[in-house]
């Protein structure tokens, strides 16, 4: 009996061992089965290195948090972390992890992070909200973002600004030869003109850094301002006679009389002792150039230094001699012309 039961539980044994065996195959090929059916593969892309993960978890935070991978409020996630993992499929997932950056703008100073790739994309965020016309120092707008990087940003504004500006009158002086030189008298007033000048002004933090005219117009003309001025002027004698002269000439003096020697004609002859215009020569009358005095002028001899004044005379005779800033003076007898010689004097020219 007893090398029965022995075979009886030595069969026993095997089937049970057997069976065991067949329940955990079979339980490793449906676990195996299930996993094949129900997985999902996602690839996880992390600042640019990739890895591929087998999981059972139904959402992207799940998966996440099952290789440990925390992500915050500033990183960028290209899914949704509440997105569902679709059975048999391959989900990927990109992660950028924000970097901090300093900014100072607004007159603040502060940190912001940032998963942007560029510093020009940074900073259209929040809090610094770049405007197109926003200037920076530190970077380019282009320059990728890095861990430590410095800039600050310049608000520009720009506007549109209207200046009026005085358009000067121009003033006409003209001569006046009935009033007395050094009076002067205003014959219109004369008006200033206004000029609009358009300028587009632009500010950097609220300071202006530069004008540029955009353009000018008149606004009203200027009138011009017409002043007279004397040109009579005052002369005082030796003799204490005052008169008054339009002009002053510096000549050089000779002197001559109705002489044969000055002349060349004789007291017989019917020109003798008659001058260039017709009227008999005497002490007064002159000779003179006409294209520097012309014949008629009253004019007024005085000696320079210690030469005596000739006095009043009329240019009414001309000389072959006399020709630029030269006078000749009649005078009565030869002794007085040949002593006289060549003297300088101050000629003026009267008013009639």
């Amino acid at each position: 009996m007893l090398p029965l039961a022995k075979n009886i539980r030595r069969y026993f044994s095997v089937k049970i061992i057997v069976f065991v065996l067949i329940a955990i195959a079979l339980s490793v090929l449906t676990g195996a089965s299930f996993f094949t059916y129900y997985y999902k593969e996602v690839v996880i892309d992390c600042d640019g290195s990739q890895f591929s993960v087998k999981t059972l978890k139904s959402t992207v935070r799940e998966v996440l948090e099952q290789r440990k991978i925390k992500v915050s409020e500033f990183d960028y996630v290209s899914l949704p972390l509440d997105s569902k993992l679709t059975k048999g499929e391959t989900t990927t997932v990109y992660i950028k992890f924000a970097v901090p950056i300093k900014v100072e703008v607004d007159g603040k100073e502060f940190e912001i992070k940032t998963s942007k790739k560029t510093v020009g994309e940074a900073l259209k965020d929040e809090p610094v909200r770049l405007d197109s016309d926003d200037r920076i120092e530190g970077a380019y707008l282009g320059d990728r973002v890095a861990q430590g990087l410095s800039v600050k940003v310049f608000r520009v504004r720009q506007e549109m600004v209207s200046q009026n500006e005085v358009v000067s009158c121009d003033v006409v002086r003209r001569a006046n030869d009935h009033m007395d030189r050094g009076k002067e008298k205003v014959v219109s007033e004369g008006r200033d003109g206004v000029k609009e000048k358009v300028f587009n002004v632009i500010y950097e933090n609220g300071v202006e850094v530069q004008r540029i005219l955009v353009s000018e117009s008149i606004v009203s003309e200027p009138q011009r301002k017409v002043v007279e001025y004397g040109t009579i002027g005052s002369y005082v004698t030796s003799r204490g006679a005052s008169l008054k002269y339009k002009k002053v000439i510096d000549m050089k003096a000779t002197a001559y009389t109705a002489s044969f020697k000055d002349t060349g004609k004789s007291p017989g002859h019917p020109e003798f002792g008659i001058t260039y215009t017709g009227i008999k020569a005497k002490r007064g009358i002159v000779a003179v150039d006409p294209k520097v005095i012309p014949l008629g002028t009253r004019l007024y001899v005085e000696g320079v230094g210690d030469v005596p004044d000739y006095g009043y005379a009329l240019a009414a005779d001309i000389g072959s001699a006399i020709k630029g800033n030269k006078i000749d003076l009649y005078m009565d007898g030869q002794d007085v012309v040949d002593r006289w010689g060549v003297k300088k004097v101050k000629v003026y020219i009267l008013y009639e």
